[in-house]
Order: structure tokens, then C-alpha cells, then sequence
């Protein structure tokens, strides 16, 4: 086992660090993947009924969902004037609209007569005004009171007092945000280091090639954090790796995690009991044919990681009519994950290219909407072709059933297969959760972070 230092959350994995592998790499990562930002939060056990109890549940709905910025969807999804796009979180809903050439607004989803939700299904539409289906109210574009049936009967209303209600509505790198709280603090102030880190990566110009949706059998929290950690690789993805990778925590609202690819520390494995990883270390060639590029022979002095990270340039370039000179190694290979509070995670490489979303259902503690965006870089001054409609699957089904998923469907089921087994444990546990100090310290900060906004002043 690793000794442990004197001060809690000092303690690592044996082994070389994510930060020697990236200063070692041919073309070196740019200086957001050079920090390092971890610090210690405490090792108290967390309640087990912050997963499973239907009041917490409520509380999170009625006092952060409603105060908390959220990613609603992407300017793709609204590209004409008209355009509008529905979200709904929990009881809310809110229909997100491009007004004009670079003007977008959020509205709440109801009536201002007598509630009726305006706009059915979440997602994309269209329309030049919206109309309750109930009375025929309706609102131009930009909110404001259009025509009331039999006006003579309502001399108390006007524009003023019943246009509709105006949500604050912010873009960030291709996403737009959301937040319900009638006087929302800037966007900026929940996005922390994003806008310096992504001003590297910028996202913007990217499309959405591929969106999964899945119901997951677990509270929101439990399967988000399951993408938090890479501490289960070596159970639940059968993989000797995981155990060096880096954890950074900049803020109440953002952590990230890099996880190296085309690279592993067998040094960790004395980590681990039990002979099963005590084998031979993998080799530069064994290292190379995990990666998807055209295989070759390395010759000597070739890493994997560094002739890997060429070809995929070299590959993805041509297939996407895109210059990936100037990218490093760090960003073509690795699995870099930004998690933005409460519930986005960012990937800004090229090789893992993606953004993920977890959602409550409605009213249920125990189950969850996992969102998958798989985005692909665009050539210099290309238009966004219109994003593809949903893939949804239901619980039963395997995320194998996406072909455009490939190598990555097998990994989600692994990733998931858990989860029904961890709410159902978490209902009968008499203890609490336990985290570790460093590899699980990103829950951590999750929790502080819920915990003030569920016990800020209303």
C-alpha cells in the first residue's frame, strides 16, 4: 500500500504524476492543463438520504434548481430568428428564443392568463409569436403581450403587468444557460476558470454530431458522480489505470479531472491486492493498439503517446478537413473532464470530445436523465449543419444499440451497470457515504457546494 503523509489528502498513488507525463509529452499541453489546483475538504461521511429522500429532493428543487445556472441547450438548436428551444427541469419548464440576429431570451413556460403551459415536449421549434392553447393569449417574440380574446372583459391587463416571464438567459462556448431566480448573479460568477481554460478550447466551434439520451435507475447525484472519479477503472472497467489520475478543484463550481491515455503507471498497481495486475507492463506496441489510429511499428525510442497523438491529428484532420497542428498531446488523447456545477461536464480534447448533462425526472428521487453530446470540431468558417434529433434509450436498453457510439457504448454500460445496485444499497445502508481524500474529492466539493445554496436566505 501507499504510505501516507502526515496531512490529510496528501497521500497519492505510487508512480509517476499526470504532470510529469504532460511535461514530457512532444507537443506540450497548454497552461490550463499545467495547474494544479487540489486542496483537502474534510472526510466526514455524507447522509445516505441526501440520494434518497423525497424531501431533500424537493429542497434541491425549490432552492437550487430554481437559483443555479443551467445549460438549457445550444445556439445550434436556435440558428433563425423564430427558432425557440423548451428545457425542463424537475416542475420548470423554460422556452429559450432567438428574438433577433444576436438577441436570445428565456421565458417561463406558462401562461400568464392562467398557467397553462404554452409549449408542449422539450426541444427544438418554431414560431413567429407563442399562443396558449387554452384561451388564445398570445406574445410576440420578445415576450411582450400580443392579443387577449375579448379584451373588453380584462381592463386590469396590459403589457406590462402580463407579458411573459423573463428567465436570465446567458451564452458561454455554444451553450446557453438558464437560471430562474428573478435577480441572477452574471453567469461568470458560477463559471469560475472556464472562460480563461476554454479560451484554449473553444467549443463554439464545434458541432453536435451525436446526442444520447438514457433514463438512469439512480438519483441525479449518485450518476453524475459515477463520471467523477476514475477510481472504479479497475473493477468496474476491468482497466490498470486510474489510480494517477489528477483531481483539481477551482472553485465552488468547477472541478476537473485528467485522466492520461496512451500511458499507464504500472508502479500503482502495488495499490491493488491480488494477483491479477501483477503482470508484465504493457508495452509501448501493446499501449499503441489500445488506441484507435492505423496501427504501425514504433521504432525505437517511439512512445505510444507521442506517435499516437501524430496519427490522430494526421487522421482526424483529413476526415474532418481540419489543421490539428498546433494541438497538443494532452488535448488529442486524454480524457480531460470539467465539471460545472450543478450538473454539465465539459471535454475539451479531440479524441474524447463531448458534454454531458444529468437531470432529475420530474418528481422521482430515484431515477435520472443521462445526456450525451458527442462534438465534433468544424473546419474554419463552416456553418453548423442543424443538430441531430435525440437517440433515446430506456433503461433496459445498451448503449451498444448507438453504433455511432462505437468503442464508447460498451464503456457507458460498465459505467452505469452499477448504479440501480447503488440506490437500492443506498436505501438500506445504516451509515453514511464515504469518500476518499483525493481521487473522490470532487464529490466533496459538489456537496459544499449544494449544501450552500440549500441553506442560503430566500
Amino acid at each position: 500500500m501507499a504510505e501516507s503523509n502526515s496531512k490529510p489528502g496528501e497521500a497519492r498513488a505510487q508512480g509517476g504524476t499526470i504532470a510529469q507525463i504532460l511535461a514530457s509529452d512532444a507537443k506540450p499541453a497548454p497552461a490550463p492543463l499545467t495547474a494544479e489546483a487540489y486542496e483537502f475538504l474534510g472526510d466526514a461521511d455524507l447522509p445516505a438520504s441526501r440520494y434518497t429522500c423525497p424531501d431533500f429532493f424537493w429542497q434541491e428543487m425549490t432552492v437550487m434548481w430554481s437559483r443555479t445556472w443551467q445549460w438549457a441547450c445550444r445556439e445550434e438548436h436556435i440558428p433563425g430568428v423564430g427558432d425557440h428551444y423548451v428545457y425542463d427541469i424537475g416542475p420548470y419548464s423554460v422556452i429559450v428564443t432567438r428574438v433577433a440576429q444576436g438577441q436570445i431570451k428565456a421565458f417561463i413556460n406558462s401562461c400568464t392568463h392562467r398557467g397553462t403551459r404554452l409549449l408542449g415536449e422539450e426541444g427544438p421549434g418554431f414560431g413567429q409569436s407563442f399562443n396558449c392553447p387554452f384561451h388564445g393569449w398570445s406574445w410576440h417574440l420578445d415576450g411582450a403581450l400580443k392579443d387577449v380574446p375579448g379584451r373588453w372583459d380584462f381592463p386590469h391587463v396590459c403589457e406590462a403587468t402580463h407579458s411573459l416571464q423573463e428567465a436570465a438567459c446567458e451564452s458561454w462556448q455554444g451553450f446557453i444557460f438558464v437560471n430562474l431566480e428573478r435577480d441572477a448573479p452574471p453567469l461568470s460568477e458560477q463559471l469560475d476558470v472556464l472562460p480563461e481554460h476554454f479560451g484554449h478550447f473553444p467549443l463554439e466551434g464545434r458541432r453536435i454530431r451525436l446526442h444520447v439520451q438514457k433514463v438512469l435507475p439512480a438519483n441525479w447525484k449518485a450518476a453524475q458522480e459515477a463520471f467523477m472519479e476514475a477510481y472504479h477503472n479497475f473493477t468496474t472497467h476491468d482497466s490498470p489505470t486510474g489510480a494517477n489520475t489528477q483531481y483539481d478543484i477551482f472553485g465552488p463550481h468547477v472541478s476537473r479531472f485528467i485522466h492520461n491515455i496512451g500511458h499507464y503507471f504500472p508502479e500503482s498497481l502495488s495499490d491493488y491486492p491480488g494477483d491479477k495486475w501483477r503482470e508484465p507492463p504493457l508495452t509501448e506496441q501493446e499501449l499503441l493498439a489500445g488506441l484507435p489510429v492505423t496501427q504501425r511499428t514504433l521504432e525505437d525510442g517511439e512512445t505510444a503517446r507521442s506517435v499516437g497523438a501524430q496519427l490522430l491529428r494526421d487522421e482526424m484532420g483529413a476526415q474532418l478537413n481540419v489543421d490539428f497542428s498546433g494541438v497538443s498531446d494532452s488535448e488529442m488523447l486524454d480524457s480531460i473532464e470539467y465539471h460545472l456545477f450543478p450538473n454539465a461536464f465539459f471535454f475539451p480534447g479531440t479524441l474524447i470530445s463531448m458534454a454531458y448533462r444529468f437531470r432529475p425526472i420530474g418528481d422521482d428521487v430515484d431515477s435520472c436523465l443521462f445526456e450525451i453530446l458527442m462534438l465534433e470540431p468544424l473546419p474554419e468558417g463552416a456553418t453548423y449543419p442543424n443538430p441531430p434529433e435525440p437517440v433515446r434509450l430506456t433503461v433496459e436498453q445498451s448503449y451498444t444499440e448507438v453504433d455511432e457510439l462505437a468503442w464508447l457504448g460498451a464503456v457507458y454500460d460498465q459505467d452505469t451497470s452499477n448504479l440501480q445496485l447503488q440506490q437500492e444499497g443506498l436505501k438500506a445502508t445504516r451509515k453514511g457515504i464515504t469518500l476518499g481524500n483525493y481521487q473522490e474529492a470532487r464529490i466533496r466539493r459538489f456537496h459544499l457546494t449544494l449544501d450552500k445554496y440549500l441553506q442560503a436566505p430566500s
